[in-house]
């Protein structure tokens, strides 16, 4: 649901939560990062950071500026143009991310865990039934082939909520109870609605499809995707999944490792909100998504 009016949460004396709403949408989340754009066109003096997530934001703001009823009365008014607004055109890069769905080392990821945990379902399996899927074939075909949207990023540098713009490309699946205690770095996997890459080698409880070879979080930037930031991604990016076997993933692998690698991205492209409403309404409708009504 999407509240009608902001909420405000204190969040220590530099910082302040705001939350738009209590679910999980594109809608909302499209409103968050409406709202985070024309927090920065207002450029508000004494705001320092916006950091958008899912369904809420944190504010991080200097006391001695602006106060904080000055903050909340200054997003608020900004929040009720954002709302309506049909017209926006967010900045939205475009990459190309490589997978090798059903690879052998989150397979050995997924055996070792079951081996503590053997009522667990193996993953692809669990969500090709939790979906209808008649088997990996079809799973794989449905996962790449979306573009994806980059909602949010955190838990963890890097480590992206991604959420399939094409509404016929939606899966769901529950999430690992009790969570696993490793996943192996550039893992794939899915929770609830949402698509994940994990960044590195952690803990996690997404159900596991595949594995990228190319690093999203890069400590030491040694890739040229890296020079400005340790994270890939942006909240507002796109990912689109390409599908490759054992032998590209290992070509790739060895380019990473020689430092040799460049991420396919396409730079300089916006994400039009109205247009992309518009495809919407005509899938909705029977209809096909760019074409005449």
């Amino acid at each position: 649901m999407i509240h009608q009016h902001p909420r405000f949460y204190v969040g220590g004396d530099r910082y302040i939560e705001v939350e738009l709403g209590d679910g999980m949408s594109f809608e909302l989340n499209i409103l968050v990062h409406n709202l985070v754009a024309a927090i920065r066109q207002a450029a508000i003096p004494g705001i320092i950071e916006l950091i958008p997530e899912l369904a809420s934001m944190q504010i991080s703001y200097d006391p001695e500026v602006i106060s904080y009823a000055d903050v909340v009365r200054e997003v608020g008014a900004l929040h009720d143009g954002a709302s309506r607004t049909d017209a926006a055109e967010l900045p939205s890069r475009m990459f190309y991310i490589p997978v090798m769905y059903f690879d052998p080392w989150t397979e050995a990821c997924i055996e070792d865990y079951r081996s503590r945990q053997p009522d667990k379902q193996p993953d692809a399996q669990l969500v090709c039934q939790a979906n209808g899927l008649p088997g990996r074939d079809a799973l794989r075909r449905l996962h790449a082939g979306t573009d994806y949207w980059v909602a949010a990023l955190g838990f963890w540098p890097g480590l992206c909520s991604l959420m399939p713009l094409d509404d016929r490309a939606r899966i769901v699946a529950p999430k690992y109870n009790p969570p696993r205690t490793w996943t192996p770095r550039g893992a794939v996997g899915l929770g609830g609605a949402l698509t994940c890459i994990y960044p590195d080698r952690t803990p996690g409880g997404y159900q596991l499809l595949g594995r990228t070879p190319v690093p999203t979080f890069d400590r030491e930037q040694r890739l040229p995707a890296f020079h400005d930031d340790i994270v890939l991604f942006r909240p507002g990016d796109r990912v689109r999944f390409i599908p490759i076997d054992q032998a590209e993933f290992e070509f790739l692998e060895s380019e990473v490792e020689a430092g040799r690698y460049e991420h396919h991205c396409v730079e300089h492209q916006t994400f039009s909100v109205g247009r992309y409403r518009e495809a919407r309404r005509r899938l909705e409708a029977g209809q096909p998504a760019g074409g005449s009504a």
